[in-house]
């Protein structure tokens, strides 16, 4: 059995249990939640270091936020958080949110019903856009950087699918205490899914709830 870990990190939800709001759009990645989502991740110094600007917190909610790099070597994303589009591909020169060196430094794997040749950027980030299940999605991941563990960078409907899949390992939610009302849930179709984790809940002093699922032993 593989070593290599799958992982969740820094995943933000409203109280009602919205991972991204509605109407998402090249000028509102996260839809009607804007930034409510991400407050508490923009101030922190590791945000700050992603886009290479000095300072930001170095507190607990950036104690968890640090965790999201050491020990990945891939990471697995939705085709929502690539970018806007939807159906065929109409725009080649696309290439993602994060500009031209964006923050992975490792290959990303897209999940598309649309495949396309792969995007190289600076920086060491190349995308892979692939048709693929989850599990055919992560034996891809390990493929492209054996040995290392799988990040499931989102959207929504990703995660919540490789948890449907039962197959991740450690899921870090973060839970932002704003009513989004609309938009895309995480936890619909999940029911019982804490049964297979160990789950610490722990305050943060900016209002924000980490929640740490680590898969039991035994499950």
């Amino acid at each position: 059995m593989s070593t290599s870990r799958v992982r969740v990190h820094n995943f933000a939800v409203s109280l009602d249990g919205f991972g991204a709001g509605a109407d998402q759009s090249l000028d509102h990645p996260f839809g009607h939640a804007d930034g409510r989502l991400t407050d508490w991740f923009t101030g922190t110094s590791t945000f700050r270091a992603m886009v290479s600007a000095p300072g930001g917190d170095t507190g607990l909610d950036d104690e968890f936020a640090s965790a999201w790099g050491p020990g990945i070597g891939v990471e697995v994303m939705g085709r929502n958080k690539f970018g806007p589009q939807r159906g065929p591909w109409t725009d080649d020169d696309w290439t993602g949110w994060w500009g031209d060196e964006p923050p992975f430094h490792t290959p990303v794997i897209v999940l598309t019903h649309h495949p396309r040749p792969p995007i190289t950027m600076s920086g060491g980030t190349t995308f892979h856009f692939v048709d693929a299940s989850p599990a055919e999605a992560l034996a891809t991941a390990r493929a492209a950087a054996p040995g290392t563990d799988v990040r499931i960078g989102g959207g929504v409907q990703t995660v919540r699918e490789f948890l449907q899949a039962d197959l991740v390992d450690h899921l870090h939610v973060v839970v932002v205490p704003i009513v989004l009302g609309r938009g895309e849930r995480l936890w619909d179709g999940l029911e019982g899914m804490e049964e297979r984790f160990e789950v610490t809940t722990t305050p943060s002093p900016s209002g924000v709830v980490h929640l740490t699922f680590e898969r039991r032993s035994d499950a």
